[in-house]
């Protein structure tokens, strides 16, 4: 061990002739084992608010859709879905017809999102119609043995009108929704369109019944409080858009190259069609989120920074109390820069117990959060039910640079004092 590293712990080891200085070392590293906890627990939870809404975004949601710039739809799709397989990175293509609805059950209504699908297809894009818990999709199918061809060729042969059907056609709806209109699977819901037929009475609204034969539960209020789906020959007839689609949806073998893979399906498209993708349409929520973490890493850096303080303090009322042993020393040959060394070190010994024992007790409180789920949230305010918590070693290395740092600092001037202390002056009354 180095001299000045043997004197450093000895010092901190040592009784203190004055208790104060002993409270404000313990108080130092009490500091800065809470500033760092609380740094390592914020950074988790904002990583893992984070990571959930991503992953629930990007899971729930197609990659990349593509569009008509027009919004008149998209119409000759089968011919277009067949070339845009070929693109690079596309694994799965998915038709979709969406359209602002009223969906009511006696007294109660609630406005929803119907997207019609072919669900073969939408099972390879997103993971809603995988968190149905109450029900089953199977009902959605059209066909009950899928061809070797593409599974939308099997989808949509014409269908006869609703009413000629013999039985009321199926949709799949939120869980927050299904608790606003009170229905449970098997229930008649009424969905009402704006998209109307014209009468001599002018535009009437068009209506149909729906049997609700699933419901999902996806954690994401955003979808389970107003998305809804069907299948997609019905809701073409409901929106009285004969084989047409508002949209075809995306997923690729990297979400990361959205923007890429985006600009090659517009031109592989033609002119008159617009791409849009995840990043994109979720830009603002990841840019308010990352400036969160920046603030709240800033806002709780000043518990290290008061930390540092108290170091300063205790080092300094702690050269005061030394200064005898100093000048001893000194006049046996330590030089001044030996023991500015010594402070210097003493100090950095002070941040790095508190900051290995805060790193501790920030990853134990993080991983159990993570593990036990036992702080909710309320899903309507905050998309998501649980508070998340992930940990991350990066997180570690920078809040303890930041801690080890300031402590730094807060030892310069303390350790300057030390080494500027002159022997014959210090033991001239000894």
């Amino acid at each position: 061990m180095r001299f000045e590293l043997f004197i450093a712990a000895r010092y901190l080891r040592a009784r203190r002739r004055q208790a104060v200085v002993g409270l404000i070392t313990a108080i130092s590293v009490i500091g800065v084992a809470a500033g760092v906890a609380a740094l390592i627990v914020a950074l988790a939870i904002t990583n893992g608010m984070r990571r959930d809404l991503q992953d629930r975004l990007v899971g729930s949601t197609a990659h990349v859709e593509l569009l008509r710039v027009a919004g008149d739809g998209i119409r000759d799709w089968r011919p277009l879905m067949q070339r845009l397989q070929t693109v690079p990175h596309v694994q799965a293509i998915s038709p979709g017809l969406y359209g602002q609805v009223l969906i009511s059950r006696g007294a109660r209504s609630g406005g929803a999102l119907i997207k019609g699908i072919v669900p073969a297809d939408e099972l390879k894009i997103g993971d809603l119609l995988q968190s149905v818990h109450k029900g089953s999709i199977k009902e959605l199918s059209p066909c009950a043995q899928p061809s070797d061809q593409a599974s939308w060729q099997c989808a949509d042969p014409p269908l006869p009108p609703f009413e000629v059907q013999g039985s009321i056609p199926p949709i799949v709806i939120g869980g927050d929704l299904a608790t606003t209109l009170g229905a449970q699977v098997g229930d008649s819901i009424l969905v009402t369109s704006p998209q109307g037929e014209l009468t001599p009475l002018g535009l009437v609204p068009k209506y149909q019944r729906f049997r609700v034969v699933g419901i999902f539960e996806s954690g994401f209020y955003q979808y389970d409080s107003a998305y809804a789906f069907m299948r997609l020959s019905d809701a073409q007839k409901l929106f009285i858009e004969p084989d047409l689609i508002s949209v075809m949806s995306f997923r690729i073998d990297d979400l990361y190259k959205a923007q890429e893979v985006g600009k090659a399906l517009e031109q592989a498209a033609g002119p008159g069609f617009q791409a849009t993708n995840w990043m994109e349409q979720n830009r603002e929520l990841f840019r308010a989120m990352k400036l969160e973490q920046v603030v709240t890493f800033i806002v709780l850096a000043l518990i290290v920074v008061v930390a540092a303080l108290n170091i300063l303090i205790a080092l300094t009322m702690m050269v005061m109390e030394k200064t005898r042993d100093i000048a001893v020393m000194m006049s046996f040959g330590v030089t001044a820069e030996q023991v500015r060394r010594i402070f210097l070190l003493q100090g950095l010994l002070i941040s790095a117990i508190g900051t290995t024992l805060g790193l501790i007790i920030g990853y134990i409180a993080s991983i159990l959060g993570s593990h036990y789920h036992f702080i909710h949230l309320d899903a309507s305010v905050y998309s998501i039910d649980t508070l998340p918590f992930a940990p991350r070693i990066v997180d570690a290395l920078i809040v303890g640079g930041v801690s080890l740092g300031m402590a730094l600092l807060a030892t310069l001037y303390p350790s300057s004092s030390a080494a500027s202390v002159l022997p014959a002056e210090a033991l001239r009354y000894e």
